[in-house]
């Protein structure tokens, strides 16, 4: 197994995060109450993720997955805070205030929660070449509908499709900066991916309850919400 071979898996599972804008590309614009039930879609995606970023973390130290997923959701809790105070003065592209700050907390949550799926992938490579290859494979579809879910929250906004794809791939390029140091220093990350994972899953979490579903609420009727998330 070379560094070559686990660094061109993680480009793959970046860019597969930029496929899941596509079908935003071949309908019509997003409005009205479709707006909401856009953000519950995305919202129930995250949801799922999370369950399935603390389900993994858990198979290897429940009690630091726990702590990672505590820390995660204050960490997410602060920072809304902070921006929130000054979101008068946030922009995102041509995006500003209210919408700034959704368009900001999503993106910077996806990209952070690539981390821990970053180190997993090198970690599996310095495992077995069969079980890379199969980790990356199950993260690269893993990352398909994480870039719908944050396409479906910035393209209702005014973001281009293109632009929302870009910034789908940008929020998967901590994979690649994680899996060659992870593959290299296996034995040394190892013990801090229970922690990474919790920590990505409490922040998806807080931000779902605290920004997505309140977001949606504002456009759509609470069953409509709920049914919408469930389906995801």
């Amino acid at each position: 197994m070379t560094v070559a071979t686990v660094f061109f898996a993680s480009v793959i599972t970046a860019l597969a995060t930029g496929l899941g804008a596509l079908p935003l590309a071949l309908g019509r614009a997003i409005e009205g109450h479709w707006i909401g039930l856009a953000t519950a879609l995305a919202a129930g995606f995250m949801v799922g993720a999370s369950l399935g970023l603390a389900w993994e973390g858990s198979r290897s130290s429940s009690a630091r997955t726990a702590v990672g997923a505590f820390a995660g959701a204050a960490f997410i809790y602060v920072t809304r805070r902070v921006l929130g105070r000054r979101s008068h003065e946030l922009a995102f592209g041509a995006l500003r205030g209210a919408d700034a700050l959704s368009a900001v907390l999503i993106v910077g949550v996806m990209t952070l929660h690539s981390f821990p799926e970053g180190v997993g992938v090198g970690v599996s490579f310095g495992d077995s070449k069969t079980l890379g290859v199969l980790i990356t494979t199950a993260i690269a579809v893993h990352n398909i509908p994480e870039g719908l879910a944050i396409a479906l929250v910035l393209v209702p906004k005014g973001i281009s499709v293109a632009r929302a794809a870009g910034w789908s791939v940008f929020s998967s390029l901590p994979q690649v900066l994680m899996a060659v140091p992870a593959f290299l220093l296996v034995e040394l990350i190892e013990p801090f991916l229970p922690f990474g994972l919790g920590f990505a899953a409490g922040a998806m979490a807080w931000l779902v309850a605290a920004q997505l579903v309140p977001d949606a609420l504002r456009t759509s009727r609470p069953f409509a919400v709920a049914a919408t998330m469930l389906a995801a």
